[in-house]
C-alpha cells in the first residue's frame, strides 16, 4: 500500500541534549575521538548495531535512556565540551587565509568523485579511491579551504560481504535509509526538494540533492530514486559500480553533467573543478555548453575558459582500469553536445581519443579529462612516471620525462586512522598539532623521546583490542550463516594477543597477489608455527573482490581452504565485510603491514600509510607510495624495485624474498626482548615509521600540495580568462587556431655550431640557428636548444632544454636565434633544436601538444670553420637591429 503522504520524523531530544543533533549531523565526530566516545557512552550496543551511526542511534534509542543522560551531569559536561570543540573547529580554520595571498571574490573549488569513504555508516564507497576522497574532504576542512564536493548517493551502495560454507564470497546489498543517516535534504526557497534535470536520449531524468556536512566542507550527493523517474532511471543511483556499460555511462553523465547543474542550482560558482579519476569528465562538456549559451563564446573560446579552471587526478596505473565507451554509445547519449559545439562526430569523439586518426578507437574518460584540464597529476612519484608513459602519445615527440603529468603523492587523514590511545600518546609527547604539521617541524624529533615502554604497552593494548574485535566479528558472521556450534566456538578463540600479527587488507584484485605468502605451503606453515623457539606468526586478512571478479573470489576461497585444510584457522583469519571500521582496527592492532602487488600496478596504496601512522613497519614490494618512503628504516622492502616479464618467475622470486625477510629479519627482531620484555629494536623501527611517514604521507600535506600547485593557480587562471568579457580566452582561442593553421609551414633551415666534434667538460661554445617561421612570428614560438647524453640507441632521452635568444632577421628573411652552452660531463653528448608554441595566456608550452624538432636529414649543419662565415653574417644582422 503506497502512502498518500509522507513525513520525515526526526529524533526527539530533551532540550538539554539538543547539542547532540548538531554533533550527529556533522561528520567532524568521526575524527573527534571524544565525540565518538560520547555517542558510544549513550548505548554501546546500539552504537555498534547502528553501524556507528549517531543519527540512527538518536532516532531509535529509548526516551527513557535519553531522559537519564539528560540528568547526568558528567554526560552533559562531556557533550558540551564536544559541542564547543565543534564550534571552535568550525570558526578557526586558518591555513587557507594565511597562505592564499591573492584574493578572488567567491573563490571555490569543486571536487568530483564517484565515491566517498567517510565513515562506516555512509557506505557509498568501495575502497581506496573513496577513502582517499573522504580524507581529502576532511583535510580540506581542517585547512579551511573553500571546497565543495560532488558525488552520487547510492540506494544500495557497495555490497556487504559474507561467505558460504565453502568459503565463496557472497554479496548482500543492504538498503541505505537516507532519512536515518547524517544527511540533509536540500530545499529551494519555497521549501520544496531542490531538484535538477539532466537530458538523456528521449527523456529527462531528475535528481534531488542531499548534503553531508564534513566539518566545514559540504558534500552534495545526487539521488535519482524519485518520481517521476522511471524504474530504470531511479536505479541510476542504485549501486556503486553496478550494472552494465549503459548504466555506467548513465551514472557518469549524472555525476559530471548533473553535478555541474546541481552546483548552479545551489548558487555556487566554482573557480576550479577537480576531477578525482575520469568518471566525472563529462563535466567539461556541460561547462563548455553552459559558457557558450550564457556568454556567446564560440566552442574554442569556451573550451579555453573551462579548461583554465579544471584539474584531473589519475589513480589508474594500467590502461584496463580506464573507463572506455564505444563511439556509438557516446554519440547516442552525448551527440547533442557535438551539434551544440558545431563539431562533426569524429571531431567530438577526438576529445576522448589518444589517436584522433583512429576512428574505431573507444572514447576514453581519462583522455577527455586530460584534454580539458590545466593541471594533471598521478598519486605517487612512481605512478606519475607510469602515467607519463601511458599517456605519452598525447604529446607526440615530447621526451617522456617532460610529459606534463605531475606527482602529488596520496596521504591519509591522521585523526581518522590513528587509534584513540595512540592519538592521546602523540598529543602528550608531540603536542596537539602533530596531525597537521610538516616533516620539517621540530616537534617530530620528540617521537624519540616517547618512552619505549609506553609506546610498546600502548601497541600491545591495540593488538589485544584487535583480537577481541576480530573474534566478535567472526563469531557474528558464523552465527548469521548458520555455522555449527563448534565453528562458532572456534571463532571465539582465533588469534593470540601475544603473537606477531601480520595484516593484509585491500581489494582482492589478482595483481595485488593476496596469496603470494602461500606460494610455498610447507615454508609458510613452519613460519606460522614458529619452529623450536616458538616464535609464532599469525595473519589477519580482509578485503572484497568485485562481484564479477571470479579470479579475485577464488583467491579468497583459496586462503580460507588452506587455513581449514592445514588446521591453521586460529592463525590465519579472514575477516568478512572489510570496511572503514575494520580497517582502523587492523592498522592499529597488527604488528606488520603486508603489501605485495605486482609492480608497478599499485598507483599509491594508502592502507600502509595508515599502518605507519600507528607505528607499524611495512613489509612491501617497492610500488606506489612505499617506493618513495624510507623503506629501510621504517620497514622492509620485498625486492629492489625490479620489473619482470615472466609473472610466474616474479612470484617465485618475491615469495622467496618474503619468506627470507620473515625468517631472518622480521620475526627475530619482534621476538628479541630485553629483561623488561620490550623489543627495543622493534620499537626503534616503530618510532622511525611514525617520525618519517606520518608528516609526509598525510592528507594535510597532500591537500596543501593540491592547493598550492593546483587550486590556487587554476582559480587565478580562470579569473584571468573571465576578465574583460573573456578577452584573454577569446585572444588565446584565436591565436591557437592561427598557430594550428600555420605550424607545419615552419622549417629549421640551418644550425651553426662554433666547435666541431671534440669538446672538453665545461668548454663553452655557441650555437646559432636560422628558421623559416612562415606566417608565425617570434612572439608565437619558443626556440630551445636540447642537449644531453646520447644513449646506446642513438637517442637523447633525458636532455636539458635551454631557450635561445632571438637576434633578428637576415637579408633572406630568416629568423636568427643564438645561445651559448657547455657540457658538464664527459662522454658521448649530443644536441638538437626544437620549437614550441608560446603565448602569455598559455598555461604551458605543452598545452597545444605541438613540437617541431630539427631533423638531421633536412637541416643544414655547419661547425668549426663553417661557423666563422655564419658568425660574420650574424654580426651584420645584429648591426642592422
Amino acid at each position: 500500500m503506497r502512502p498518500i503522504r509522507t513525513f520525515n520524523v526526526t529524533p526527539s531530544l530533551p532540550a538539554q541534549l539538543e547539542p547532540l543533533r548538531k554533533l550527529a549531523y556533522n561528520l567532524h565526530w568521526d575524527w573527534d575521538t571524544d565525540a565518538t566516545d560520547l555517542f558510544r557512552r549513550l548505548d554501546p550496543d546500539l552504537w555498534a548495531s547502528s553501524r556507528y551511526n549517531p543519527v540512527l542511534m538518536l532516532g531509535t534509542i529509548s526516551q527513557t535512556r535519553l531522559q537519564e543522560v539528560a540528568e547526568d551531569e558528567g554526560f552533559l559536561a562531556q557533550m558540551n565540551r564536544a559541542a564547543q570543540r565543534l564550534e571552535d573547529y568550525l570558526q578557526n580554520r586558518t591555513w587557507f587565509k594565511k597562505h592564499r595571498s591573492k584574493v578572488i571574490s567567491g573563490e571555490c573549488y569543486a571536487y568530483f568523485s564517484m565515491e566517498f569513504g567517510l565513515t562506516s555508516c555512509m557506505p557509498v564507497y568501495s575502497g581506496g579511491l573513496g577513502v582517499l576522497a573522504g580524507d581529502h574532504l576532511k583535510s580540506a576542512s581542517d585547512l579551511g579551504l573553500p571546497l565543495v564536493a560532488v558525488g552520487l548517493l547510492y540506494q544500495e551502495g557497495y555490497f556487504a560481504q559474507y561467505f558460504n560454507a565453502d568459503g565463496w564470497q557472497q554479496e548482500r546489498y543492504p538498503i541505505n535509509d537516507f532519512y536515518n543517516m547524517p544527511l540533509h535534504l536540500e530545499r529551494d526557497a519555497e521549501g520544496a526538494e531542490l531538484r535538477i534535470a539532466v537530458n538523456y536520449p528521449g527523456r529527462v531524468v531528475y535528481a534531488r540533492v542531499w548534503r553531508v556536512q564534513v566539518g566545514t566542507v559540504p558534500l552534495y550527493l545526487l539521488d535519482t530514486n524519485i518520481e517521476p523517474n522511471t524504474q530504470y532511471d531511479q536505479d541510476i543511483c542504485d549501486r556503486l559500480y553496478g550494472g552494465d556499460i549503459d548504466m555506467r555511462i548513465h551514472q557518469e553523465i549524472m555525476l559530471g553533467i548533473g553535478g555541474v547543474r546541481m552546483l548552479k542550482a545551489l548558487g555556487l560558482t566554482p573557480t576550479a573543478y577537480h576531477m578525482n579519476e575520469g568518471h566525472s569528465a563529462f563535466l567539461a562538456l556541460e561547462r563548455i555548453s553552459t559558457l557558450m549559451n550564457e556568454t556567446g563564446l564560440s566552442f574554442a573560446e569556451a573550451r579555453q575558459v573551462a579548461q583554465s579552471g579544471q584539474l584531473f587526478t589519475s589513480h589508474t596505473p594500467v590502461p584496463a582500469g580506464i573507463d572506455l565507451f564505444p563511439p556509438d554509445k557516446v554519440l547516442y547519449y552525448l551527440g547533442h553536445y557535438a551539434r551544440r559545439f558545431g563539431l562533426s562526430d569524429d571531431e567530438f569523439l577526438a576529445l576522448g581519443r589518444e589517436n584522433t586518426g583512429d576512428f574505431s578507437s573507444p572514447f576514453s574518460m581519462a583522455v577527455l579529462a586530460i584534454k580539458t584540464a590545466t593541471f594533471v597529476n598521478g598519486v605517487s612519484k612512481l605512478h606519475a612516471a607510469v602515467s607519463r608513459e601511458m599517456f605519452a602519445d598525447l604529446w607526440a615527440d615530447l621526451p617522456l620525462g617532460e610529459v606534463p603529468i605531475r606527482a602529488i603523492t596520496n596521504g591519509v587523514h591522521a585523526r581518522s586512522c590513528v587509534a584513540k590511545s595512540t592519538q592521546e600518546l602523540y598529543d602528550r609527547y608531540l603536542g596537539p598539532n602533530w596531525s597537521q604539521v610538516g616533516s620539517a617541524e621540530a616537534l617530530w624529533d620528540r617521537v624519540y623521546a616517547i618512552p619505549d615502554e609506553e609506546l610498546w604497552r600502548n601497541h600491545e593494548l591495540c593488538r589485544s583490542q584487535l583480537v577481541v574485535y576480530v573474534r566478535e566479528r567472526l563469531t557474528k558472521s558464523m552465527v548469521e550463516r548458520g555455522a555449527s556450534s563448534h565453528e562458532v566456538l572456534d571463532a571465539q578463540e582465533v588469534l593470540d594477543p601475544f603473537v606477531l600479527t601480520i595484516g593484509f587488507a585491500r581489494r582482492f584484485a589478482t595483481y595485488k597477489r593476496a596469496t603470494l605468502f602461500l606460494r610455498d605451503l610447507e615454508r609458510i606453515r613452519q613460519i606460522i608455527q614458529g619452529g623450536s623457539h616458538n616464535c609464532r606468526v599469525q595473519f589477519v586478512i580482509a578485503g572484497k573482490a568485485h562481484p564479477k571478479d571470479i579470479p579475485g573470489k577464488e583467491l579468497i576461497r583459496n586462503i580460507i581452504h588452506f587455513t581449514r585444510d592445514e588446521g591453521l584457522s586460529r592463525s590465519i583469519v579472514f575477516v568478512p565485510n572489510y570496511d572503514i571500521h575494520l580497517s582502523r582496527a587492523m592498522v592499529a592492532g597488527c604488528d606488520v603491514w603486508l603489501n605485495n602487488p605486482r609492480r608497478p600496478r599499485e598507483a599509491s596504496g594508502t592502507s600502509g600509510m595508515k599502518a605507519a601512522m600507528n607505528g607499524l613497519p611495512n613489509l612491501s614490494v617497492l610500488d606506489g607510495w612505499w617506493d618513495e618512503a624510507d623503506y629501510v628504516r621504517t620497514g622492509w622492502p620485498i625486492g629492489s624495485g625490479e620489473d619482470y616479464d615472466d609473472p610466474d618467475y616474479q612470484d617465485d622470486v618475491e615469495a622467496n624474498a618474503l619468506y627470507e625477510l620473515l625468517e631472518k629479519a622480521v620475526v627475530p627482531l619482534f621476538y628479541s626482548r630485553d629483561k623488561d620484555e620490550i623489543p627495543r629494536g622493534w620499537v626503534a623501527k616503530m618510532k622511525d615509521a611514525i617520525r618519517l611517514n606520518t608528516p609526509l604521507f598525510n592528507t594535510a600535506r597532500m591537500v596543501k600540495d593540491y592547493a598550492e600547485q593546483g587550486y590556487f593557480a587554476a582559480s587565478d587562471r580562470y579569473a584571468t580568462f573571465t576578465e574583460q568579457d573573456f578577452k584573454p580566452a577569446r585572444e588565446l582561442a584565436h591565436w591557437q587556431a592561427h598557430v594550428l593553421d600555420h605550424w607545419y609551414e615552419m622549417r629549421i633551415e640551418e644550425i651553426c655550431i662554433s666547435e666541431a666534434t671534440d669538446l672538453k667538460v665545461n668548454q663553452s661554445f655557441q650555437v646559432e640557428a636560422r628558421l623559416h617561421l612562415g606566417d608565425l612570428t617570434p612572439e608565437d614560438v619558443q626556440v630551445e636548444l636540447y642537449q644531453g647524453v646520447v644513449s646506446v640507441d642513438g637517442e637523447i632521452h633525458s636532455g636539458i632544454a635551454t631557450p635561445m635568444t632571438y637576434r633578428g632577421q637576415d637579408p633572406q628573411g630568416k629568423r636568427l636565434y643564438t645561445v651559448e652552452v657547455t657540457y658538464t660531463t664527459s662522454g658521448l653528448q649530443g644536441l638538437s633544436l626544437r620549437i614550441l608554441p608560446q603565448h602569455e595566456y598559455l598555461n604551458s608550452s605543452y598545452d597545444l601538444k605541438l613540437i617541431l624538432w630539427a631533423q638531421p636529414d633536412s637541416v643544414k649543419i655547419t661547425a668549426g670553420e663553417g661557423f666563422d662565415r655564419t658568425q660574420r653574417a650574424a654580426g651584420a644582422v645584429a648591426a642592422s637591429l
